[in-house]
């Protein structure tokens, strides 16, 4: 283990870009396996929420059993910041800021303009290419995908995406850190939506179909998976989970690079239109509240 390591092996400085709902609960993962996090924000305010999603998750940790060691001992390690400055020195970043391609473009190109020349990048999109966004970076090698799955604390899997210009060093070190984290790597090449993102939006789609064609209900055509499949969560349910603008975000992109098999139907557009997210608007496909 070198010094730049915690005992797990993991990169001893980490930085996050964005400290919403997963954000947060990737902070929470590399704070448990006892990283130094810092996590950016585009203002203050949301800084502090950020704190807060990350100290409540850690606090649940405790209670859970998940660790023996104090709130005060892993706060201690989190820094929360609005300056993209400040993620100089991290060993690795991982942005996770909306699906938006022009977005995440111009977060990547911030967060590589302060890293060092040895500073690893991530970015935790769900579908969006990885090889695209390398080609906007100056050092691709340096960069990769890790798509950690909502809620992190809970899921055992993270996607990692390897580009074509990723660095075979880096392949191999993003899954011993996945493993590190106590979770599973799924190691993928780069390509739309990915392993999961294409697979599960596929099943997600026609599921909403059903429900638009009057097929049946989302609770019966959910109980189907759940009860035939063995799936945790029907597919539906899992759309509020993740939430419907993001799942309508990825369906528009697999749409225009997979074809018509990915057309978002109209029900998911109506419902995103009305507000209607899911989980964290109150009403998805379900009544959450």
């Amino acid at each position: 283990m070198s010094s730049a390591e915690t005992a797990a092996g993991l990169p001893q400085s980490v930085g996050v870009l964005g400290g919403g709902r997963m954000g947060a609960g990737i902070a929470h993962a590399f704070l448990l396996n006892g990283c130094h996090v810092l996590v950016v924000e585009r203002d203050q305010e949301s800084a502090e929420a950020a704190r807060e999603r990350v100290a409540a998750a850690v606090a649940k940790s405790i209670e859970r059993g998940v660790t023996t060691r104090s709130t005060t001992e892993f706060l201690g390690r989190l820094s929360v910041s609005v300056d993209y400055d400040d993620f100089a020195g991290r060993q690795l970043v991982v942005e996770a800021v909306p699906e938006d391609w022009d977005l995440k473009v111009a977060s990547l190109r911030g967060i590589e303009a302060r890293l060092g020349a040895d500073g690893f990048l991530a970015s935790n999109t769900s579908s969006l290419s990885v090889d695209g966004l390398a080609a906007e970076l100056d050092r691709p090698e340096n960069f990769l995908g890790l798509h950690f799955f909502n809620p992190v604390p809970a899921s055992t899997l993270i996607e990692v995406v390897v580009g074509k210009r990723t660095s075979p060093d880096l392949a191999v070190a993003a899954k011993r850190w996945v493993e590190a984290l106590g979770k599973t790597a799924v190691v993928v090449n780069d390509a739309p939506g990915f392993a999961s993102s294409r697979l599960g939006v596929a099943i997600a789609l026609e599921a909403m179909r059903m429900v638009e064609e009057g097929v049946a209900s989302a609770e019966d055509i959910d109980a189907a998976m759940v009860l035939g499949y063995k799936h945790p969560t029907g597919p539906l349910r899992t759309t509020d989970i993740v939430g419907l603008d993001v799942r309508l975000g990825i369906a528009e992109y697999l749409h225009s690079t997979l074809g018509e098999r990915f057309a978002p139907p109209q029900i998911l557009r109506d419902k995103v239109a009305r507000g209607e997210l899911g989980r964290k608007s109150g009403k998805g496909f379900f009544d959450w509240s």
